[in-house]
Parts: C-alpha cells; sequence; structure tokens
C-alpha cells in the first residue's frame, strides 16, 4: 500500500444520541503473542468505542490478522489481557466468543463451498439456536419453528449485503467474487454480533465493488448499530469510514488518531515507504 495525500474525506459523524462518551466495548491491554521466537503482537493497548467504525493498518506482516485472531478465541494470548463488553475473553474459546457476540470475516474467504448461499447464512445462526438434540429426535413443532425463523432471518441478511434472491439455492462456491465476500459478511451477521470483525473485506475486488462495500460497511453501524474493527489495505476506504486508525508494524503499534493525522505520522509514511520518504 502507498501512503499518499488523498482528497479530504467527510468525517464520520455519529448520531446525535452516540456521544463520545459511549464508552468502549472492547479493551485490549499490553498484548502480546509469540510463536516461538516470533513475536506477532507485542505489547499493544488499544480500545474500540461503542458503535464506531476503527481501522487497523500496517504492512504486511505487522500483526494485524493474529490480533484478529485473540480477538475471535482462534490464538490464545501469550499475556495480556482483552475484555470485551466487561467479559475478559482470554482463555474463551471461537464459539464461546461468538455466543457473547463478536462475528469476524477472513481474509481468504471461508465459505462452506458445497453447501448453497442461504445454508451458509443458516449455519452461522447456531449461536443463537435454542433447539436442542432430544427435540430434534422427537420432531418436536419447536425445531421446524426455529428452522423456519433461522431460514427468514437468512433470506433477510442476503437482502440487507445485496446478494441477489436468484442466487439462494446456488452453490456458494459458483458466486462470483465479490457475492462471495457480501455472503460471508451476511454468514458473520447471522449470529447477531455487537462486534463485527472485517479482514480485509474489499480483497480482490474491483473498485465499483471497493465503493458499494465502503458504503455497505458505514450503512451496518448506522442501520443496525454495530461496532466495526477493520483490516483493510485500501487507504480511501479507510479513510472514508473511520473514526480512528490504529497502525502496527512488527507487531507493535507505531501510531493511532483520526485518519489524516495518521496518513501524515512519518512513523507511518516511514513504515510503508522507508526512511527516505520522512528525510
Amino acid at each position: 500500500m502507498t501512503v499518499q495525500q488523498s482528497p479530504e474525506p467527510a468525517v464520520p459523524v455519529l448520531p446525535e444520541d452516540e456521544g463520545s462518551d459511549r464508552g468502549s466495548i472492547v479493551e485490549v491491554t499490553k498484548l502480546t503473542k509469540a510463536f516461538g521466537g516470533l513475536v506477532a503482537n507485542r505489547d499493544i493497548d488499544f480500545n474500540i468505542p461503542r458503535r464506531s467504525i476503527v481501522s487497523i493498518i500496517g504492512p504486511n506482516g505487522a500483526g494485524k490478522t493474529t490480533l484478529f485472531n485473540q480477538i475471535s478465541g482462534y490464538y490464545q494470548p501469550t499475556s495480556g489481557e482483552i475484555v470485551f463488553d466487561g467479559v475478559n475473553i482470554v482463555g474463551l474459546a471461537p464459539n464461546d466468543v461468538a455466543e457473547l457476540g463478536i462475528g469476524r470475516t477472513y481474509q481468504n474467504i471461508r465459505l462452506f463451498a458445497d453447501m448453497t448461499v442461504l445454508a451458509n447464512v443458516m449455519v452461522g445462526r447456531h449461536a443463537r439456536l435454542k433447539t436442542q438434540w432430544y427435540e430434534v429426535i422427537l420432531g418436536l413443532p419447536r425445531v421446524k419453528r426455529e428452522e423456519d425463523e433461522t431460514r427468514q432471518r437468512a433470506r433477510e441478511l442476503l437482502e440487507l449485503v445485496g446478494v441477489p434472491r436468484r442466487y439462494e439455492q446456488a452453490l456458494a462456491k459458483n458466486l462470483p467474487y465479490g457475492e462471495q465476500r457480501r455472503l460471508e459478511v451476511a454468514r458473520a451477521l447471522a449470529s447477531d454480533p455487537k462486534l463485527l470483525l472485517l479482514d480485509e473485506p474489499t480483497a480482490g475486488m474491483n473498485p465499483g465493488e471497493t465503493a458499494r462495500m465502503t458504503e455497505f460497511i458505514a450503512r451496518l453501524r448506522r442501520e443496525l448499530g454495530l461496532t466495526i474493527l477493520l483490516i483493510e489495505h485500501d487507504m480511501k476506504l479507510v479513510m472514508g469510514v473511520s473514526e480512528r486508525v490504529t497502525v502496527l508494524e512488527y507487531g507493535a503499534k507505531i501510531a493511532e488518531g483520526q485518519a489524516l493525522e495518521v496518513q501524515s505520522d512519518p512513523r507511518v509514511i516511514e513504515a510503508y515507504l522507508g526512511k527516505a520518504a520522512v528525510s
């Protein structure tokens, strides 16, 4: 990614009832993750205000996805603390983290390729289903009722993310690339998250698809009241939707602030372009 001056974007504005005192939904303290002798994250401190859009940027290998994987429970920190909505989630399994209200997408799309589009979203609803195994065996009415409700919710989410109804029974692997990205977001939303983690949601998209995704991310916060944590290399998207940007390099936080401040920070320019760019 090239750090360069872009036309000044409109600063994201919260609805009137969402002030700066809304508190943080995530508090990360002294977070470190080491793989043997390799330290992927080192003493990271940051927080995410409720109903905000926060972006994490940095060169390849900076530790961005490792940080995501710790927040979502896929990796356990070597040391440090992650508090989500008042609960310390260090040590929890990914399914327990999802039940608390964290949904995510992946840098490399991870759909159930041989399942239908509708079924992929219904699977994402699993964390919110109440039916017990014995109720399925007994064929109790609640089972069909909950399945019907899940199917309807899946259809609503597909409409929300903009996947055309004609793809509903298509296999996920047969969708165009941009639609697969949107399907993955729909599946993440099916668990009714409070916090949505988006890992490079526009990777591989053309400019038109990227523009639509940028608008969609802002709409998710506006219409659903979600908090969104974003990893992205597209600076136009980052500048357009983020209230705050955190920059990582070699696993450590080197800068944080509003998008325009971070973009002109000498440490950030050096991280991307080298010392010659700031000399």
